[in-house]
């Protein structure tokens, strides 16, 4: 069929080239990504700390309760990185239906039992003891492992509307409407950014998707203001120029970002952590990085998640096979987009989600399912010269007319 549009293909060397430089990137980028993450979560040890203290000491009564937890989860975060980086990604492929279809089920259970009363408010998290699990989270990656094997078998025809795009369309319209009825129109927004992203980059015409989206776009724009709550903060923020109609955590949030100047108060020393900025150590962390680090502080971080999304993408295009290829993109996107998505809101670029700065907020899920996400990139480093490459998995074509 006749291109009418510029491809954009990641070359991948022959099999066996495994003592090349493209093996050698990859494993350079291995070990840097982990050198990235494990500076991201000390960072969030500290931050987290100094951050949740105050609030620690009125709800808890004891400013380390934060601490020791974002200790406890740092540390089998660590743990789960270096287990999954020893654990073949293929072992993925073969469960991705399973995953997807029980997080499906987990999803809509939580809607049933919201629906006949059992949960008050929103549907997102099975308690696990003395832990809450997020079942979004365990969904993201469970669409991301069966995305990526889908993709990898229709490449011989992944531009057919019938056999390849509805099938994928239909599983991320499923998993998003559950996310979204929860309601957690943020993660639902966010997975089916990734989702369109792993079907753009996997050869999915660009017209399937422009048509797809002009409807969607208008529709989600109705269910976000749905709810009262999410119209007040989409008006807050195109109303920004007037301080008074700014909600009350942004204003807290320019503020501390204002107080850091270019150094930064120092480590402990913030003003807004004091019960002025609600979830200081989740959603609005990054406003203390720069309020204590300063300016330049705050760049120190998006540098590291801008190097973590370089290596990433670096693990991607000598990823052994097409499966580890687009595992690895859609691991790299999903917590790059986090980050940015955070960091956006926190600088009062985005309105306000509920979104936390991946490492780094404080919280258990969203930290061990991102360290599972980390260790198969690193897997996906180690195994260039493991699984032979199929000709038809040679390079990856974006979007084509």
């Amino acid at each position: 069929m006749k291109q009418r549009e510029a491809n954009f293909s990641w070359n991948m060397p022959p099999e066996g080239l495994s003592a090349g430089k493209p093996a050698e990137a990859n494993s350079a980028a291995g070990k840097i990504l982990l050198l990235i993450v494990v500076m991201l979560m000390c960072i969030g040890v500290v931050v987290v700390y100094s951050s949740g203290a105050g609030w620690a000491q009125r709800k808890f009564s004891n400013p380390e309760y934060f601490l020791w937890r974002q200790v406890f989860f740092t540390v089998l975060g660590i743990g789960t990185v270096i287990m999954f980086s020893q654990v073949d990604y293929h072992h993925f492929k073969k469960v991705s239906k399973i995953l997807l279809f029980f997080s499906m089920i987990l999803l809509a259970g939580l809607l049933f039992f919201k629906f006949i009363g059992v949960i008050k408010g929103a549907a997102r998290w099975i308690p696990l003891g003395p832990v809450s699990f997020q079942v979004s989270d365990f969904a993201k990656y469970a669409l991301i492992f069966h995305f990526a094997r889908l993709i990898t078998e229709k490449r011989a025809f992944i531009k057919d509307l019938n056999e390849s795009y509805y099938p994928l369309l239909t599983l991320l319209l499923c998993v998003v409407s559950l996310i979204a009825f929860a309601p957690n129109f943020s993660t639902a927004s966010l997975v089916a950014v990734i989702g369109f992203s792993m079907m753009f980059l996997g050869g999915v015409r660009i017209k399937h998707l422009l048509v797809t989206a002009i409807p969607l776009i208008p529709l989600a724009g109705v269910f976000a203001i749905a709810q009262p709550y999410r119209v007040s903060r989409l008006l807050s923020f195109f109303n920004g120029g007037d301080d008074q109609l700014l909600s009350y955590q942004v204003r807290q949030a320019l503020i501390g970002l204002g107080n850091g100047g270019l150094f930064g108060l120092g480590i402990g020393a913030s003003k807004q952590r004091e019960l002025f900025l609600p979830l200081s150590y989740n959603d609005f962390v990054f406003v203390i990085i720069g309020e204590e680090f300063g300016f330049i502080g705050s760049v120190a971080v998006l540098f590291l998640f801008v190097a973590f999304f370089v290596c990433g993408l670096v693990i991607a295009k000598n990823a052994a096979d097409g499966f580890g290829r687009f595992v690895a993109l859609g691991i790299t996107i999903a917590i790059t987009l986090y980050a940015l998505i955070n960091i956006a809101v926190a600088s009062n670029v985005l309105p306000t989600t509920g979104v936390a700065l991946p490492f780094i907020s404080y919280g258990g899920t969203a930290l061990l399912f991102n360290s599972l996400g980390v260790g198969i990139l690193i897997n996906i480093s180690r195994k260039r010269d493991v699984v032979a490459v199929p000709e038809a998995e040679m390079s990856i074509t974006g979007g084509n007319g």
